[in-house]
């Protein structure tokens, strides 16, 4: 009997991956950094019955007209904004992604986003390792304190509650908008929900969790930067088209913001000529936001899990609901 095939778009560990080779056939693409190239994922997806993707698949109509057999896509990410889930679904495709199991490790990162851009963290480790520290002095790489500041969260969902969490261990008042009021985070967080413009005029760390949508594409523009106080710290880990970055350029050139910690790009990876990259009062990572070995693991096993379930014929686990 025929085995089910299976393709996955990035090397992944053999012990996550040796159920499916129990059970179908699996092919997988062999470099762990390289993307797979567009014609190569055509080619398989028009084969597979199950695909594990990343982030940087795209995975749109033209893909999805051609894939008859395909009936599961399990996307190694919480966010799913590579994949056209209204083609998937009316094909009759199932989208899995991987809520959960990074919430607590990804708000740790973006609370060490904070901390880093708010204390020079990066800046500071650069200084001694170019062997330009000669004494102590009074301002030497003064930051900003973050306790008892006030943090406004853009996207209140599981990730933004874990990073309120944190916030209130460091004695920090607690903005937040949302598309919809999350009563039982205000109570459990004692967070306060308010407009997109209040948070930006109040805020001295604004952190922005949204998701990517049409209504959030380019949310921090000019006329969001310019709202925001002059002391004012911007933190991304949510979606890199979240932010119009030549607006986030000027309004640190200018100073009408003193620093960003940015976790995620519009465009991935970022280019090392990139302007804000060349700014001293700009952390810049490499969407790492869920980077632990422990939870990347988790989230490769539930994809696993979620294609087994579907090709099984159980329901999935995490399964995307169409909007």
């Amino acid at each position: 009997m025929r085995r089910p095939y299976v393709f996955i778009t990035r090397k992944l560990p053999d012990d996550i991956v040796a159920p499916l080779y129990d059970k179908y056939d699996v092919n997988m693409w062999p470099h762990e950094h390289l993307v797979v190239p567009r014609d190569v994922l055509l080619q398989e997806a028009s084969r597979a019955e199950a695909l594990i993707t990343m982030l940087s698949d795209r995975i749109d109509e033209e893909l999805l007209q051609q894939s008859v057999k395909l009936r599961v896509i399990a996307n190694v990410a919480v966010g799913y904004d590579n994949i056209d889930i209204e083609a998937a679904t009316k094909r009759g495709v199932i989208v899995c992604n991987t809520p959960d199991v990074l919430t607590e490790t990804t708000a740790d990162l973006t609370f060490a986003l904070l901390l880093a851009t708010a204390r020079r963290l990066v800046e500071a480790a650069e200084f001694i390792k170019e062997g330009k520290w000669k004494s102590w002095s009074p301002l030497l790489l003064a930051g900003t304190d973050v306790h008892h500041k006030t943090i406004g969260i853009v996207g209140m969902g599981k990730i933004g509650q874990a990073v309120a969490h944190r916030a209130k261990g460091f004695h920090m008042r607690v903005l937040y908008y949302n598309r919809s009021r999350n009563i039982e985070a205000e109570r459990a967080l004692d967070a306060t929900y308010c407009s997109f413009d209040e948070l930006l005029e109040q805020a001295d760390f604004v952190v922005c969790l949204a998701p990517l949508t049409n209504e959030t594409y380019q949310l921090f523009n000019r006329e969001a930067f310019m709202k925001m106080k002059r002391s004012a710290i911007f933190i991304n880990a949510g979606r890199g088209a979240v932010v119009d970055e030549k607006a986030l350029y000027d309004a640190l050139i200018d100073q009408q913001i003193a620093a960003a910690g940015l976790d995620v790009f519009a465009e991935e990876p970022i280019r090392e000529d990139h302007p804000l990259l060349q700014l001293p009062n700009v952390v810049a990572l490499p969407h790492i936001g869920s980077a632990t070995k422990e939870t990347r693991y988790a989230m490769m096993q539930l994809c696993c899990r979620n294609v087994i379930a579907v090709l099984e014929g159980k329901e999935p686990y995490t399964p995307v609901k169409s909007q």
